[in-house]
């Protein structure tokens, strides 16, 4: 069997090994940014985290995405399997949601993640060009301290170190590995709770950051996109806040702006 003929797992959709023409099990929040990597990897395929839909159905909308190029793609429940785990999600994972070239190979809601893989082994490998995706950085407020917002946390640069950071990124840890928490040591950090999730899953990145210093909070899923900084600055409201977040005066129900307004004040 050729590389391109087996299931590529990975627990984000940022970390793919050889991925073209492979069926990608990512378990990454379903949204456009990870829609575009995977389109843009050359996937033949790809089944995502629904991240508990979320305001404006953001945590599957990567499925119509990639249905505009053909490219068949599923998610997986979010409190079936542990988003940001592939292996949870291909041993766990129950579908949710499915576009037209996926339902064509048979894939159906309901199926296991393993079965809907293995169906979607059936899809023929293809070559798109992807248009880039504009705007996944944008410096809300330029401080002291900077405030940026980044669509994925794989976006995060050492200068950002010291930096107040709301990223479209879910809140869980990949893998369940503390280092996978965040790549750079920043002021604070939110990040979407993707629907928190079966083992609590969408929220494990706090207390890792919190165990670095690092304040950290999660914006509810139901409140702003997924996968959409903007959104999480604009429409997001917290759901959940770490130690360190919590000592300096954070807690679950404030808006993002008042939490980044908060950290502002305390440089």
């Amino acid at each position: 069997m050729s590389d391109s003929d087996t299931v590529l797992v990975t627990d984000s959709i940022t970390r793919l090994d050889q991925p073209q023409g492979r069926v990608i099990v990512a378990a990454s929040h379903g949204a456009i940014y990870a829609a575009y990597l995977a389109a843009k990897a050359g996937a033949r395929a790809v089944i995502l985290n629904d991240a508990s839909v979320g305001r404006d159905q953001a945590g599957i909308s990567g499925l119509a995405y990639l249905a505009g190029f053909g490219l068949p793609a599923a998610t997986i429940a979010h409190d079936s399997a542990r988003i940001g785990d592939g292996a949870d999600m291909l041993a766990r994972g129950r579908i949710s949601h499915v576009n037209p070239p996926a339902r064509a190979l048979g894939v159906a809601p309901g199926q296991s993640c393993r079965d809907a893989a293995e169906r979607l082994r059936a899809a023929k490998p293809q070559r798109i060009t992807v248009p880039s995706l504009d705007e996944t950085r944008t410096l809300l407020d330029p401080g002291p301290p900077p405030v940026w917002g980044i669509d994925s946390a794989s976006l995060l640069k050492p200068e950002d170190a010291g930096a107040i950071v709301i990223t479209g990124s879910h809140g869980a840890l990949l893998g369940g590995k503390p280092d996978s928490a965040l790549k750079y040591d920043v002021r604070a950090a939110l990040f979407s709770d993707a629907g928190i999730g079966i083992d609590q899953a969408g929220i494990t990145r706090l207390p890792a950051l919190a165990a670095r210093g690092i304040a950290a909070a999660t914006v509810s899923a139901a409140s702003a996109r997924i996968g959409d900084a903007k959104s999480l600055y604009r429409d997001g409201v917290i759901s959940h806040v770490n130690t360190v977040a919590e000592a300096a005066g954070a807690k679950a129900g404030m808006a993002t702006q008042a939490f980044v307004a908060l950290f502002r004040g305390n440089a």
